[in-house]
């Protein structure tokens, strides 16, 4: 969820991404470790539906930023195609039934990027000839410099139909995944009180649309607000709407990242804005789909 402000500080920290990762945004390779945290496995009978490669398509959040030891790029810890050993990825829940998608994870996910740039990650995934992709992105649509600087309704679905319809043409059989937009009125909320929340977000300059002023009770103040959460409430809309149109092959997942009560402790410290490892955590959970039937 990356604003254009914040990209000249990751290139200045990019030399330290090495202790992260081999390079953001890069597919990591496996360990072979088996994750550490618990789960529940798929039924049996839908073993021989998983994928044997898939893409990560988005923004900073499936790039997994912030949730390694700087504030930059980790894909290894990315909900979608994390392949660390404390991340329970769709990546290495797939791995677990399915050993022939090892090394078959694409990352590319963009800081940044709004839905006018997922085409052009689409294409990339063509190109790998992926089984499985999945998709999130919205929040930077909705993170401007201002309420009349956030994507329009219209210019957000255009984005996002042209990458599906990409995928649909170059990767008929691949199942696509649709991931709503974390509630970031919601995010407001449980910060606001929060000193150390306030001051990094006064500091910072994240998602000004929604958290400038994080303290403020004024009555503009709350219509910004309210406009931001309406906006990302109608890019859903949008997202569900897209992935019903695609067809059988696309499944939305029913709000749920939307409807994750994110607390401070799933956020990183850095700009407590983007899910730490354990928010990571939280978002596979919530959007695995359990089987590959579909």
């Amino acid at each position: 969820m990356l604003r254009r402000w914040h990209l000249a500080v990751l290139a200045l920290l990019a030399v330290t991404a090495l202790a992260c990762e081999g390079g953001a945004g890069a597919a990591d390779p496996d360990s072979g470790a088996q994750p550490t945290r618990t789960r529940t496995k798929p039924p049996a009978t839908a073993v021989s539906g998983y994928p044997a490669s898939m893409a990560a398509l988005g923004d900073s959040i499936t790039a997994g930023v912030g949730s390694c030891l700087a504030y930059l790029a980790c894909s290894r810890n990315s909900w979608s195609t994390g392949t660390g050993d404390d991340v329970d990825s769709h990546y290495r829940r797939i791995l677990a039934e399915n050993p022939k998608i090892k090394g078959h994870a694409h990352n590319f996910a963009e800081p940044g990027a709004e839905a006018n740039a997922l085409a052009a990650q689409a294409t990339r995934a063509v190109d790998a000839k992926v089984s499985y992709v999945t998709v999130l992105i919205g929040a930077n649509d909705a993170c401007a410099a201002s309420v009349s600087g956030m994507t329009s309704v219209a210019r957000f679905r255009d984005g996002v139909d042209a990458a599906l319809s990409r995928l649909k043409k170059g990767l008929p059989k691949a199942r696509v995944l649709v991931a709503s937009i974390p509630d970031l009125y919601r995010l407001w909320q449980v910060g606001r009180d929060d000193a150390e929340v306030v001051r990094v977000w006064r500091a910072g300059g994240v998602c000004p649309s929604m958290l400038v002023n994080p303290g403020s009770s004024a009555a503009a103040d709350e219509q910004r607000r309210r406009a931001v959460r309406d906006r990302i409430d109608a890019y859903d809309a949008e997202l569900r709407e897209a992935c019903a149109k695609y067809g059988s092959r696309c499944r939305w997942d029913e709000g749920r990242v939307h409807d994750v009560r994110f607390s401070i402790d799933l956020l990183n410290t850095f700009d407590f804005f983007h899910p730490n490892l354990k928010g990571q955590n939280e978002l596979a959970d919530v959007t695995y789909p359990g089987d590959f039937t579909w």
